[in-house]
């Protein structure tokens, strides 16, 4: 029988978070990002696991996607910002990496590339999409290491739910493009249609199993970036730029959504305040609980979440460097029923994923961190993934063509990689 969540006890920082936001939907909105803190210290390459165990992450397998791959479609990119020695537009539908995954169950996933290139300007010519992904591992035992894209399905609004112009208004199809909405997190319903978390509302978007809008999206109430298509001539944003569902977790009972926003509140005293929310989907609203998450210095950001059994989420946390100078990127296991003295959401490290066992040597010598340790040292790790099995699946939105952690000044490849918890003792 499944647990229902208590609620909680509402903390005396979650009523100031509640007063700041009405008060900043009519004031102006704090300007810039607090200092940072120092850097925190790398964590034990352990992790604790489950009744006092710890646990090994070691890599067991992994699987890429070439940075340069062109999906079918019309060119994309035309505006993109030139990098790497990559300029647009490109001949057909460039893939930049993956913002969420979903689990298919029978060996392939669903992933979700973001908007696009960054930016509603310049991402009106690329296609939001699912893409059905067939990785073919490189293991121990060998393997081509390749992803394979077997399909995809494009996300389009032929009956007008979404109700504000987009791109291709005035279409039979009003397919979806990365200047309508800034897709970042996905998970599957038990009836197969898709949730997806948005940041240019930000936004929850419930679309079908092949991708028709099914509901006009739906707001966080008193949260508007400055891409709300709501927001009016005059008004302050409550959240950042690309700062919204970047992480979404479910879905708990068949019902609940977790959406995360990937930063803190403009208004927010506590920058390193990342509010967790809940969402029902059988009713269509929110709940109006909330819990709050602390990250470990004020600039990181949450890249994903992954709901795991009846109170527990896993939280990907990571900043925002690649390569040698990437610090912080972990996955940390939360209980929404343990909240710490001031209320914030108790963490347990899971995974310093710059720090993974790799005594098989997979995927070594394809630039920076493929050895042992090996090391996701991606800017945008934003995938978490736990597996019927146990493993966690790992991987990186690319930020075509930008970025370039693994082999300087040559774009990143996509990379899915499955890593298992070992037990130490």
């Amino acid at each position: 029988m499944r647990r229902t969540v208590p609620r909680p006890t509402t903390s005396p920082s979650r009523r100031r978070v509640a007063l700041l936001l009405t008060a900043a939907l009519a004031a102006a909105a704090v300007p810039g990002l607090l200092a940072p803190a120092a850097a925190s210290a790398a964590p034990d390459a352990t992790a604790a696991g489950a009744h006092g165990t710890r646990t090994a992450p070691t890599l067991v397998a992994r699987a890429t996607l070439a940075a340069d791959h062109l999906a079918a479609g019309p060119p994309s990119g035309a505006l993109a910002t030139p990098a790497n020695g990559r300029q647009g537009p490109f001949a057909g539908q460039v893939v930049p990496g993956f913002s969420g995954v979903v689990d298919a169950g029978d060996g392939t996933f669903w992933a979700l590339p973001d908007n696009g290139f960054g930016t509603k300007a310049n991402s009106g010519d690329f296609l939001l999409r699912l893409y059905r992904v067939d990785p073919a591992w490189q293991t121990r035992r060998g393997g081509s290491g390749e992803l394979h894209l077997t399909g995809h399905v494009q996300l389009r609004d032929p009956d007008g739910h979404v109700d504000f112009p987009i791109q291709r208004e005035g279409t039979a199809q009003r397919l979806l493009t990365g200047a309508d909405l800034d897709v970042e997190s996905v998970v599957r319903a038990p009836d197969g249609t898709f949730w997806i978390g948005e940041e240019f509302g930000p936004f929850l978007v419930h679309v079908s199993a092949t991708g028709r809008v099914l509901a006009p999206p739906v707001p966080l109430p008193g949260a508007t970036s400055p891409q709300n298509p709501s927001l009016g001539a005059g008004e302050q944003p409550t959240v950042r730029a690309s700062a919204g569902f970047e992480a979404l977790g479910g879905l708990r009972d068949g019902r609940y959504l977790y959406p995360v926003l990937e930063n803190a509140y403009l208004a927010d005293p506590d920058q390193s305040r990342r509010v967790v929310h809940e969402f029902d989907t059988r009713r269509g609203r929110y709940t109006g609980r909330t819990w709050d998450y602390r990250t470990d210095q004020v600039g990181n950001l949450v890249g994903d979440a992954f709901w795991v059994r009846g109170h527990e989420l896993l939280v990907v946390e990571r900043d925002n460097l690649d390569g040698p100078a990437a610090a912080v990127k972990r996955v940390y296991r939360v209980d929404l029923r343990r909240e710490d003295a001031d209320g914030y959401l108790r963490k347990e490290l899971v995974l310093d994923a710059l720090a993974i066992a790799n005594p098989d040597g997979i995927g070594a010598g394809d630039g920076y961190g493929t050895g042992d340790p090996f090391r996701f040292a991606v800017q945008s790790f934003e995938t978490v993934v736990r597996l019927r099995d146990g493993r966690l699946l790992l991987a990186n939105d690319t930020n075509y063509p930008g970025n370039a952690a693994r082999v300087p000044g040559t774009p990143d490849d996509t990379e899915m990689v499955l890593v298992e918890l070992r037990r130490t003792r």
